[in-house]
């Protein structure tokens, strides 16, 4: 378990100053909060290229630093908040280096620690404490998407930083052997269980095709797989029996079996290229591949938010979530507004809501032409009543 390493606030009444409250933490993980007081003021003193940073906190025995750049680390990611961390530079030990696994992540409540907009490494990073030695997140989230979110309250938002140290390369076990901790490959050894199907059990059939998985992993991860495939009412379980799966596409399938599996959020792309082709050739001359592809990835985000809602895969659903927050359009919103009322999804809801609100009055029929709008007015009136008290708000101010 991860220890907690303290709390550095910036300060909005001070200017963008942190304060921090640390401690150390003996073991090889732990985490530290970063938690932004006055955004918009951040926002318009730190240019891009400009950072505010945590004060130092201990892990594993090694001193760090977060760097929060409100408007980028460079450039290419100026719309972007960027996250880095750097190893503090200790004079007892010359040209310190240790390799660490990090992520960053927003906490929507820093009681109950709820993580949003996780992105965390893959692998372990070598940091050195000579040079500048920083990594992190040049995208991590973008700032009209944060604008936006239910995450920035009060001008305010909080960053948690986990870090765990994999290496120590000047550590000796009593028996005078190098110990290392290598990065965790589970991953990658159940992506190979799934791909070879060695010890399948189950066959689900999804829009025509077969898929064959194990019964213990997918009720191990979801509950609605435990009760479908264990429960009173269970299913499949004759030798020949298949499961066939109603209203939803095999590319979805697919992808929610790889992410069962690897917990990392599918790339799906190559799944749905026949399918692009063929919707491609019954588009209107002239229309440009660009909004094709990006009405098809949007699609099937929101076939894949449906999907994980419907096996109960939380952190799955999450992801869509985000990424639904973060692409939000004239010709989605409403689209997108009506899957986050049928999924209780009170965060995204808002985020369509504020998106409309700010909207032209040419951008906002753009919207009332879209076949989103008359699924939202014959379904969901009460939503459509939120909507107008939002607008009408808009309008006295």
């Amino acid at each position: 378990m991860s220890s907690f390493t303290g709390v550095s606030v910036v300060e909005d009444h001070v200017g963008s100053y942190c304060r921090t409250s640390a401690v150390e933490a003996g073991t090889d993980s732990g985490y530290h909060l970063l938690m932004v007081n006055g955004y918009s003021r951040t926002k318009e003193e730190k240019p891009t290229g400009r950072s505010i940073s945590s004060g130092a906190f201990v892990v594993g025995g090694y001193a760090w630093l977060l760097e929060y750049y409100p408007n980028g680390k460079n450039p290419s990611c100026a719309d972007f908040i960027s996250l880095f961390l750097s190893l503090v530079h200790d004079d007892s030990k010359v040209d310190s280096k240790v390799d660490a696994t990090f992520s960053f992540c927003l906490v929507d409540q820093v009681e109950k620690q709820m993580p949003m907009y996780i992105h965390a490494t893959n692998k372990a990073t070598r940091f050195e404490s000579a040079g500048d030695y920083s990594w992190g997140i040049s995208e991590f989230l973008r700032r009209d998407a944060l604008e936006r979110s239910a995450n920035l309250k009060g001008d305010s938002f909080t960053i948690r930083c986990d870090i765990m140290v994999c290496e120590d390369s000047n550590t000796e076990d009593p028996g005078g052997h190098d110990t290392k901790v290598l990065v965790s490959d589970l991953d990658q050894h159940f992506n190979i269980l799934l791909q070879t199907k060695v010890g399948a059990d189950v066959t689900f059939e999804v829009s025509g095709e077969t898929f064959t998985a194990h019964r213990c992993v997918l009720a191990a991860r979801s509950k609605v797989f435990m009760a479908q495939l264990f429960g009173p009412m269970k299913e499949g379980t004759s030798t020949s029996g298949v499961i066939h799966i109603k209203d939803m596409g095999a590319n979805v399938f697919r992808a929610l079996l790889r992410f069962i599996y690897t917990d990392s959020c599918p790339e799906i792309d190559n799944d749905y290229m026949e399918e692009e082709q063929e919707m491609s050739q019954g588009l209107e001359e002239g229309q440009e591949d660009e909004t094709i592809k990006d009405d098809m990835w949007l699609q099937r985000l929101q076939d894949l938010f449906v999907a994980a809602d419907r096996y109960d895969l939380q952190r799955l659903k999450c992801i869509c979530e985000m990424q639904l927050s973060d692409n939000i359009g004239a010709s989605s919103v409403m689209s997108t507004l009506a899957l986050a009322e049928q999924h209780h999804c009170q965060g995204l809801k808002e985020a369509c809501l504020k998106f409309i609100q700010v909207q032209s009055s040419s951008c906002m029929q753009t919207v009332t032409t879209t076949d989103g709008w008359d699924h939202v007015v014959s379904t969901y009136p009460s939503v459509l009543k939120e909507l107008f008290v939002k607008l009408a708000s808009k309008q006295q101010k």
